[in-house]
């Protein structure tokens, strides 16, 4: 059987298409090329079309298709990862009401905050793991508010997985891992939270119906399948966050294993038996993949919005002329320290490792006659790895204590500058990986309709690329100091 898996990331869609029987990709495609644009039509908001990542994932599978490395026919099922925490609202026509408020977004800090206060600590931390915080939820109580007329036509609310799914199949339904990360889950009761549809004031009736991740989730319709030169009826049997994904895609399912990533943002996830949460929410816990009433499995997430963004932003501002691994190379030709140079990477909305504060990237002791463009390179990358550091830290205080950590060979893990910092900042060894959002979509899919018997015998191939441990922990160590007072500093002085 041939397993299709989509990636519905913030930058692009990737789609691959997997041989269950060796579990190896016979063709991937990406679409567009170029990096979608977040729409940001405030200070602090992040908005971006749910018709366009519909249109680029059409794109994408007839991409692939069209390479011929394999029959169409053969596909047997599809799993979807997805950009977590998204806001996509349909109409009972099943039009979308506007665009997508998605996971970088900061508007509804406030509605998250008062809910907390009004639930109280008690609740929220024992029963959702966190507080509402920036999430799905307070997000729909900020459009609830903000635009009425748009809230009344809402037929079901879904996240950015859960949509494109209605658009394959037809049919909408989400999950108990979708429903966790917009804070819509109970996981004493492991059900919906009426508490939090009262607090916010929303019906039942918004929210789709609730099936296992690893379940048909519904089927090709024929229309769809005619555009795409697919058999119709093929299930949609995955779907998950790309977070959660990532995890799956690295064999990150049993308590104390700990993943990686580092692209648009920068993602620590590791895996506890236990209903653990931060009492500030600045590390989050969520259903993982593999989690159900029988079994605890909470994948407890640090995120930092700013960490692939910024090496973009500052390839942007330094002419985009240059490719990334040209990048890489000239920030590896500065020494650690980069000269004193100094980057705080919080330039892309509310921060939760910061306590949802809309710091703002910070560039410090810029000497014009010193730092070239390659200290800007190495400085940014060193600053990603501090801020991991950071929040690292925040998780340790939680019982999460990773000896190693797994990450696929992608994005800023392909600057050796980045992973060297990343590894001897935290202390702790690196495993690299073939890793790939839609890969693993693809393996899940097969998880789901049966194919594989478990994620273990899914992912029975996976090996080893490289190793990275920790050889200059000591030196790191006191330059992750120094960034970290830089810091401190700069949130003492936006207290006063």
């Amino acid at each position: 059987m041939l397993l299709l898996g989509i990636d519905v990331g913030t930058s692009s869609i990737k789609v691959s298409v997997v041989d269950g029987a060796t579990q190896q990709t016979i063709a991937s495609a990406q679409y567009p090329e170029t990096e979608s644009e977040i729409i940001s039509l405030q200070s602090g908001w992040a908005e971006q079309s749910p018709e366009k990542w519909w249109n680029d994932v059409r794109q994408a599978i007839l991409k692939v298709n069209s390479l011929g490395y394999y029959n169409k026919n053969d596909i047997g099922a599809i799993g979807i990862s997805y950009q977590m925490h998204g806001l996509v609202l349909l109409d009972k026509k099943g039009d979308v009401l506007r665009n997508s408020i998605i996971w970088c977004d900061s508007r509804a800090v406030s509605y998250g905050d008062r809910a907390f206060n009004e639930l109280g600590s008690a609740y929220c931390l024992g029963c959702l793991l966190n507080s509402p915080g920036n999430f799905t939820a307070a997000k729909l109580a900020w459009v609830k508010e903000h635009e009425p007329e748009i809230y009344a036509q809402i037929h079901k609310i879904m996240l950015p997985g859960d949509f494109i799914a209605q658009r394959l199949t037809g049919d909408i339904t989400t999950t108990p891992s979708a429903l966790s990360e917009g804070i819509f889950w109970d996981f004493k009761t492991n059900a919906l939270s009426t508490e939090v549809l009262s607090q916010f004031g929303f019906e039942e009736k918004l929210i789709p119906e609730i099936n296992d991740v690893f379940s048909t989730h519904g089927k090709l319709s024929g229309k769809v399948a005619d555009e795409l030169s697919l058999k119709a009826g093929i299930p949609v049997t995955y779907k998950a966050g790309d977070q959660p994904n990532n995890a799956l895609s690295l064999n990150v399912l049993q308590p104390g294993e700990v993943a990686a990533t580092a692209g648009t943002s920068g993602v620590i996830y590791g895996v506890s038996d236990q209903l653990t949460s931060d009492p500030q929410s600045r590390v989050n816990s969520f259903a993982h993949v593999n989690h159900n009433a029988q079994q605890t499995r909470v994948g407890v997430l640090l995120c930092i919005n700013g960490t692939g963004i910024l090496n973009k932003w500052v390839r942007n501002v330094t002419g985009n002329s240059l490719s990334y691994p040209q990048m890489n190379e000239q920030a590896g030709a500065v020494k650690p320290g980069s000269d004193g140079l100094v980057m705080l990477p919080f330039g892309n909305g509310a921060e939760r490792i910061l306590n949802n504060r809309v710091l703002g990237a910070q560039i410090l002791n810029a000497d014009f006659n010193k730092h070239s463009a390659a200290h800007l390179f190495h400085a940014a990358q060193e600053g990603i790895a501090f801020a991991f550091r950071y929040g690292l830290d925040i998780m340790r205080q939680s019982g999460m204590t990773p000896t190693v950590i797994r990450a696929g060979r992608a994005n800023m893990f392909l600057s050796n500058v980045f992973a060297n910092a990343f590894v001897n900042a935290t202390g702790v060894p690196v495993e690299l990986y073939e890793c790939d959002g839609s890969v693993g979509a693809a393996l899940g899919a097969g998880i789901g309709v049966g194919y594989f018997h478990n994620a273990a015998e899914a992912f029975s191939g996976r090996e080893i690329l490289h190793i990275i441990t920790p050889t200059q922990a000591e030196h790191y160590n006191d330059l992750y100091g120094n960034w970290q007072r830089a810091l401190e500093g700069i949130l003492d002085n936006s207290d006063r």
